[in-house]
């Protein structure tokens, strides 16, 4: 399988381990994707990975020259639509780093594509691999906590400083479609549930002077089956914090509670005596998954049904 690669503003990491797995799937050609990137920080992650690989200043070349099977994708977010159409429309598969649209007419315009293509699609939703998130995930799929009735998520970060397209939105996206959506789709994810309505509020207000970039923010959803959700954003962690980011969820169902915190996965229902906690773990990666699931060897955890969705309710208060 011939695959390329366009930009390095995203997880390209997860390509590179999973292309340690996959000595079949060979890197033919690399593009930074954008004036502004240097494409030496390509080349040297992909290192002996994409040894022989063809550097191209103008992606649409490579793919036109190239003629790839899949293509990784993590440019300038305001262009991942853009590129994404670019290689739909020569039937590539596309692997891309979210928001896969930073508008919704963006987004509209990739659905469209994507419906008249006959390949896969997804977003880098690593973190239903996370080992801690993955084993509550199958603690709710098998029933420990009963049906779904409410979901509070967390994303905290340290905001450290930030090259300069995150201070405008235009280049940014905003930080609910960037921080947010891993929150939004676990909240998919869990839940299983379609998202019905949403609401948010946010603000620039002590970003430390990071333009337009939104320092906290707070989003609530009313998905089917009257399930409510809640995802709460900040990149207010202090500097001193052991880690960079603090990801929580708490899944509430009609038998039991899990929750995801440090790391660890934690779970009270009906049966337990008081609460447990569960070993977290995941055998699964998700570039190698959705190579499988390109070649009929399996499904991956996220398709492009969902990336569509979490795309659209992470973004659908921004203007566009």
């Amino acid at each position: 399988m011939r695959l390329c690669i366009i930009g390095s503003r995203g997880h390209q990491g997860y390509v590179v381990d999973g292309l340690r797995e996959m000595p079949s799937v060979r890197v033919v050609g690399i593009s930074a994707g954008s004036e502004d990137d240097d494409v030496g920080e390509l080349t040297g992650t992909f290192g002996d990975l994409g040894r022989g690989a063809e550097v191209y200043s103008d992606y649409r070349l490579m793919l036109d020259e190239l003629d790839p099977d899949v293509v990784s994708i993590a440019g300038p977010l305001e262009e991942h639509a853009r590129m994404c159409i670019e290689a739909l429309r020569r039937g590539v598969h596309v692997f891309c780093e979210k928001p896969v649209a930073t508008t919704l007419k963006d987004l509209k315009r990739l659905r469209n594509a994507y419906d008249e293509a006959d390949v896969r699609f997804a977003a880098m939703m690593g973190m239903r691999y996370d080992p801690a998130f993955h084993a509550a995930w199958r603690a709710v799929r098998d029933g420990a906590i009963g049906r779904v009735r409410l979901l509070n998520a967390q994303k905290s970060y340290k905001l450290g400083r930030r090259p300069g397209y995150y201070w405008r939105r235009g280049t940014y996206g905003g930080t609910i479609p960037w921080v947010g959506s891993h929150a939004i789709d676990w909240i998919r994810w869990f839940s299983g549930g379609r998202f019905k309505t949403v609401y948010a509020t946010h603000t620039a207000r002590f970003n430390n002077d990071h333009g337009e970039l939104e320092a906290s923010a707070l989003c609530h959803f009313t998905l089917t089956d009257d399930v409510y959700a809640s995802a709460s954003i900040d990149y207010l962690r202090p500097a001193t914090a052991a880690t960079h980011g603090d990801d929580r969820i708490r899944v509430v169902g009609t038998k039991g509670i899990v929750e995801v915190r440090k790391g660890r996965v934690f779970l009270i229902n009906n049966e337990t005596n008081g609460v447990v906690e569960l070993e977290a773990g995941c055998g699964r990666q998700i570039f190698r998954d959705f190579v499988e699931q390109i070649e009929g060897r399996g499904a991956a955890l996220i398709d492009a049904e969902e990336t569509f969705e979490v795309t659209e309710s992470g973004g659908s208060w921004y203007d566009g």
